[in-house]
């Protein structure tokens, strides 16, 4: 068992703690009141950042005191909005938001990962009726196999899962957000994930 703080309560934030308490984990998820996300970061040893991913920067970097030692699961991309609310470009070409993320929290270990799916396919990757892969991307290779351990409470067989190195690595699956809207465009919001074939 181990204490998780999931920031955001939407969608991505409310599937992950419901199955990581599923899974015998405790879990505080921190909503928009005043202080909460504070309250939740500094009691627990994970935090994942379920904010909207435009945002999430300047969020998080806020709780630094908060976030000191702790590891900090990225599951968000950070996107503008086009005219019917898909993602339409990165927020920052060149780079990603867990490279933002870890140079703005040096003492917080970043790991991304769950950000090229759809977030049903997040808690029940095996629904797919193919193969999915999540990756990992993070300069701690602790953090990393920490988090490794906790894909497998959500679900994640051991060889699904890809450790792509570096948090450099987290610019290449940020950038996969970009497929997502003209996926959805041409088949409907039906749960995928971007996978390795082998």
């Amino acid at each position: 068992m181990t204490k998780i703080a999931v920031l955001g309560n939407g969608r991505v934030g409310g599937n992950l703690a419901a199955a990581l308490t599923r899974a015998g984990h405790e879990v505080t998820v921190a909503d928009r009141t005043p202080g909460a996300a504070a309250d939740a970061a500094r009691t627990a040893r994970i935090v994942i950042n379920a904010t909207p991913g435009a945002g999430s920067l300047d969020r998080l970097a806020a709780l630094r005191d908060e976030l000191r030692d702790k590891i900090l699961v990225d599951v968000s991309n950070a996107t503008t909005d086009g005219p019917d609310g898909l993602p339409a470009d990165l927020i920052y070409p060149g780079s990603s938001l867990a490279e933002q993320l870890q140079e703005a929290l040096p003492e917080t270990r970043v790991v991304k990962t769950l950000n090229t799916m759809l977030f049903p396919v997040m808690t029940s990757p095996a629904t797919l009726s193919q193969t999915p892969t999540a990756f990992l991307s993070g300069e701690d290779p602790q953090a990393k196999q920490i988090v490794r351990e906790l894909l497998t409470d959500l679900g994640w067989q051991k060889d699904w899962i890809t450790d792509l190195g570096g948090i450099r690595t987290a610019r290449a699956t940020e950038a996969a957000i970009l497929f997502v809207p003209h996926v959805i465009r041409s088949t409907g919001f039906t749960p995928f994930a971007i996978s390795i074939a082998r």
